[in-house]
């Protein structure tokens, strides 16, 4: 019951991101684009962000265009700190 407890409130505090796959040539490895819109202070414009996510992909499954959800994880390699959670939609 301890064990459960403890990975439960591991994973609580997890950061998530859901993007798109803009990469996967290399092997275990995917470029996910992540697009964060916000306001801008002064202007009251919208405002989009896109940041680059490596993301670990166990099966090499994944292929360009998919929508997915990463979740933040311990260091992978020099860039990646993210791994897949789940796929939310295949591309066409």
């Amino acid at each position: 019951m301890a064990d459960q407890h403890e990975d439960t409130a591991r994973s609580r505090n997890r950061k998530t991101r859901d993007g798109m796959v803009v990469s996967n040539k290399m092997d275990k490895t995917v470029v996910v684009e992540v697009t964060d819109r916000s306001r801008h202070p002064q202007y009251s414009k919208t405002v989009q962000r896109r940041t680059r996510y490596y993301a670990h992909d166990e099966e090499n499954t994944l292929n360009e265009g998919d929508r997915v959800r990463i979740v933040e994880t311990r260091p992978l390699s020099a860039k990646k700190r993210w791994r897949l959670l789940e796929v939310l939609e295949r591309a066409r």
